[in-house]
C-alpha cells in the first residue's frame, strides 16, 4: 500500500511538472542571439527588442553577437540550443528567405529548426545615385543607363544580399546593363558611392538617409507601397513605373521549432505588446525602424512564404549559387 501511494505520488508529481515550468517561465535569463557583429543596425534593434521583453517578462534578457557566415553561424547556434525558451533567436529576412534559396548547404533549416513569433519591421530600400550621374527621376535613370551599357556600377553589401538582389531586380524589370560591385558590408559600399567610385546603390533607409538629407546623394525612388514620411518628396517605384518592384529588408524574432506551445504563447504576447506599445513604437521610429503591428502566426508564416516566393524568381533568372 505504502508503494502505491508513494508510486501515485511520483507519477503526480512528473505529470504535473511541465505545467509547473511553463507557469513560471521565464524563471531564469533569456538569451537573445543576434547573428551580426555589436553596434551595427540590427544588433540596436536586437537590442532594443531584448530590453522590452526583459521589462514586459521580468527577466533579465542577454544579448549574444554571433556574427559570420551572414547570419548562418548565429542561426547554427540557436537551432541546436535546449528548445526551452531561453534561447531565441533575431532574424533577418536574408537568414529565412534568401540563404535557403542560395545555399545549397546550411547549417540550419529555417523552417524545421525554427518558429516565428513576430516580425518586427519591414524595412523598403532606396534607389540612390551619386550626383555625377544626371537623373533625378527612375526613367531618366533607366535611359541613361541604356545609353551607357555596362558602364553603371551599383554596390551592394555583398553578393546574394537584399542590397545587392535588390539591384538586380531593378535591372530585370527595367531591363538595363548595369555591373555589380559586392562589398563586405553597406558601409564600404556607401563610401565608395559617396566618392562616386561607384554610380548608384538600392540601400536600406538606416544607411541611406544620412548621406540623402545631407545632400550628398540623389534619392530616385523608395520600394514601399507608400511614400515614406522622412523623404515625402521622394516617389516609390510603383510611382516611377515599376508596380510590381517589391523589396524590403525585415527582421523578426524567432524560437527553436520544439519550444513549448505554452511558452511559445508567452514569448509571443510579449512581443504583441511591445508592438502595440505607444512608447516603444516611438522610440524604434527614432532609430529608423518603423515598427510593424502585431501579426498572427498565420499571418506571419504567410509573411515569409510570399518574401520567398517574391526572391525565388529573381535568384532563378541569376541562377546565383553561394555554395
Amino acid at each position: 500500500m505504502k508503494w502505491r501511494i508513494f508510486s501515485a505520488l511520483v507519477c503526480g508529481l512528473v505529470l504535473a511538472a511541465p505545467h509547473g515550468q511553463a507557469a513560471e517561465y521565464p524563471s531564469r535569463p533569456i538569451k537573445l542571439i543576434v547573428p551580426y557583429a555589436a553596434g551595427g543596425p540590427t544588433d540596436v534593434l536586437g537590442r532594443m527588442i531584448g530590453d522590452y521583453l526583459g521589462r514586459d517578462l521580468k527577466q533579465t534578457v542577454v544579448v549574444e553577437n554571433k556574427a559570420g557566415a551572414q547570419g548562418a553561424i548565429g542561426a547554427e547556434a540557436a537551432a541546436r540550443s535546449e528548445p526551452d525558451g531561453y534561447t531565441l533567436f533575431f532574424t533577418a529576412a536574408s537568414l529565412f528567405v534568401l540563404n535557403p534559396q542560395l545555399y545549397k548547404k546550411l547549417p540550419y533549416d529555417p523552417d524545421r529548426d525554427f518558429r516565428m513569433l513576430a516580425v518586427i519591421t519591414d524595412l523598403p530600400v532606396l534607389m540612390e545615385v551619386h550626383p555625377s550621374v544626371p537623373a533625378k527621376t527612375v526613367a531618366e535613370f533607366v535611359a541613361y543607363a541604356r545609353q551607357n551599357p555596362g558602364k553603371l556600377n551599383f554596390g551592394s553589401a555583398g553578393t546574394g544580399g537584399t542590397t545587392h538582389l535588390a539591384g538586380e531586380m531593378f535591372k530585370q524589370m527595367a531591363g538595363v546593363d548595369m555591373v555589380h560591385v559586392a562589398y563586405k558590408g553597406a558601409g564600404p559600399a556607401l563610401q565608395d558611392l559617396l566618392s562616386g567610385n561607384i554610380q548608384l546603390m538600392f540601400d536600406t533607409l538606416g544607411t541611406a538617409l544620412p548621406p540623402v538629407k545631407g545632400g550628398l546623394l540623389r534619392p530616385l525612388a523608395v520600394s514601399s507601397a507608400q511614400r515614406i514620411a522622412e523623404l515625402p518628396d521622394v516617389p516609390t517605384m510603383a510611382e516611377s513605373g515599376y508596380p510590381d518592384y517589391a523589396v524590403s529588408v525585415w527582421y523578426g524574432v524567432a524560437a527553436p521549432s520544439k519550444v513549448p506551445d505554452d511558452v511559445v504563447q508567452k514569448l509571443k504576447a510579449s512581443l504583441d505588446r511591445a508592438l502595440s506599445d505607444d512608447t516603444f513604437r516611438a522610440s524604434l521610429d527614432k532609430v529608423g525602424f518603423t515598427p510593424l503591428r502585431p501579426k498572427s502566426q498565420a499571418e506571419i508564416d504567410k509573411f515569409v512564404t510570399t518574401d520567398r516566393a517574391r526572391w525565388a524568381a529573381v535568384i532563378k533568372a541569376l541562377n546565383i549559387s553561394l555554395d
